[in-house]
């Protein structure tokens, strides 16, 4: 019966380290360099890192033009689209009846 209990206690054990072995931290090094790829691939998708400290005017779009077009597109959200009918493939009408 010693025995017995001796093995269970030793189960027990390390069932208890291996469950607490998910609690520890074993990732170092991927926790140092989280991040650096999505930064690595927004610096690579910047086509000019200075583009900030230009203060030419664009050249393209005068005031009036787009102020129409930023207006536009506001009021394209507010008022939702008319329904369409999907169902338009024969449906009523005069048909052949063979008569």
């Amino acid at each position: 019966m010693k025995i017995q209990h001796i093995a269970l206690r030793l189960a027990l054990i390390a069932a208890g380290c291996a469950a607490l072995n998910g609690c520890l931290s074993s990732t170092p090094v991927w926790d140092r360099t989280f991040g650096n790829s999505m930064h690595t691939v927004t610096s690579m998708q910047t086509l000019n890192p200075n583009a900030s400290a230009n203060e030419d005017p664009v050249a393209g779009v005068d005031g009036t033009a787009a102020t129409a077009a930023q207006q536009n597109y506001g009021k394209s959200f507010m008022v939702p689209p008319p329904p369409t009918n999907m169902l338009t493939i024969g449906i009523g009408g005069s048909g052949s009846s063979g008569n």
